[in-house]
């Protein structure tokens, strides 16, 4: 239903004119880089050495095809990875979806000087490769990148419809950090982490590291993994060091990121013994705050909002970061409370013609699904919630 394309591998990189995709393996890596350095909008999970670490082991997310464009067959200008709808939805209509990034993150990297050059040559392709539709999960709707494909819409007749969307937690990095605690969580609050943070001290003297080196992340990112393993998420069986493929990718990634200065790894101590860690990734003037892992065993410390009130301090005070997109889920108790900041985002539909019945057809079976799901969804998650409290 969407035909993948064929060609020697000397070319892979770019498709010929009767081809429009090619695996995301062979995206040509220096080419993706120089596009990550001018895009439009930061996503710090489609970078290459993520992405590409994610498309060859996560679980559940390998193998990917590039929706790319090229100003010429040295310059990439734009790239979504995509998977069919099949894959993503269990949904057999000719769409083409963006990858999951394992991060809550897909905007596209369009080139911001060459932007709607980008976007009509990825609707092009999309056409070429059979679908009728793109659908852009967790993307962010009040950026560039989608001010430019409505700009290159509009244009064609047409518009992209927003299936669904919610805020989420973001920060900002300009502000002063002191007054932005003081702000979101009051004085009452901040007395009663200090005075947890004293507690806590009584483990060993309290301190936030942070790792950017590669020999610094190869450490820190054990230390995270065995802190995440061991809370919630590895009793339900779904912390990245309980699967082998999902620990090679994060592995990969932190290290190839922290070549380019791109990740760090923040770590809260007490003494010697790691309480908190979480990853941070980078991309231009933007931070993505990953996931975090803690250790249980000090939850009356709260060592999760310790760590973060720290990360809030640290991103505060560098000059090089002016947001951070906290990538959590829009009722976060955690991080809602500490970042006010909001960012829109949402799953979005792209037609790819004019009055296509099929876009209506793909429309309604996505409404049909979340219908069915949302319930269920919701169900699990009291079912789980109150077996956690018991």
């Amino acid at each position: 239903m969407v035909r993948r394309a064929s060609g020697n591998a000397a070319n892979a990189h770019v498709p010929g004119i009767g081809e429009a995709l090619t695996p995301l393996a062979g995206i040509s890596v220096p080419q993706w880089r120089a596009l990550s350095t001018r895009a439009a909008e930061p996503n710090g999970y489609y970078l290459p050495e993520w992405e590409l670490a994610v498309n060859a082991s996560a679980r559940g997310r390998l193998n990917a095809a590039a929706l790319g464009a090229w100003h010429d067959p040295s310059i990439l200008i734009g790239l979504v990875p995509v998977i069919s709808m099949w894959r993503a939805y269990r949904i057999p209509l000719p769409a083409l979806v963006s990858a999951d990034p394992y991060g809550t993150l897909c905007t596209p990297l369009l080139d911001r000087e060459m932007a709607e050059e980008a976007v009509t040559s990825i609707l092009r392709r999309g056409r070429r490769a059979g679908a009728h539709a793109l659908i852009f999960r967790a993307t962010s709707i009040d950026g560039a990148a989608m001010k430019a494909f409505t700009d290159v819409l509009h244009r064609g007749g047409m518009q992209p419809l927003v299936l669904q969307s919610h805020v989420r937690a973001c920060l900002d990095a300009t502000a002063d950090a002191d007054t932005v605690l003081r702000e979101a969580l009051g004085a009452k609050k901040l007395k009663e982490l200090r005075r947890q943070r004293n507690r806590l001290a009584e483990h060993g003297a309290v301190h936030f590291d942070v790792a950017r080196t590669p020999a610094e992340i190869a450490a820190a990112v054990e230390t995270f993994l065995v802190l995440e393993a061991s809370g919630w998420k590895g009793q339900r069986g779904t912390a990245l060091g309980q699967d082998e493929g999902d620990a090679a990718f994060v592995r990969r990634a932190t290290s190839a990121l922290a070549e380019t200065g791109q990740c760090e790894i923040v770590t809260l101590r007490a003494g010697e013994t790691p309480v908190a860690a979480a990853i941070v990734l980078r991309h231009q003037d933007r931070a993505f705050y990953f996931k975090l892992g803690v250790d249980e065993r000090f939850a009356k410390f709260s060592p999760g909002v310790q760590l973060t009130v720290e990360l809030t301090q640290h991103l505060c005070a560098d000059p090089a970061i002016a947001m951070v997109d906290s990538t959590a889920s829009p009722d976060h108790p955690m991080i809602n409370p500490i970042w006010r900041g909001r960012l829109a985002i949402g799953d979005v539909l792209i037609p790819l013609r004019r009055n296509d019945p099929v876009v209506a057809l793909i429309r309604a079976a996505l409404g049909l699904r979340s219908a069915i799901r949302d319930p269920a969804r919701r169900l699990i998650h009291f079912v789980r919630k109150n077996r956690e409290k018991s």
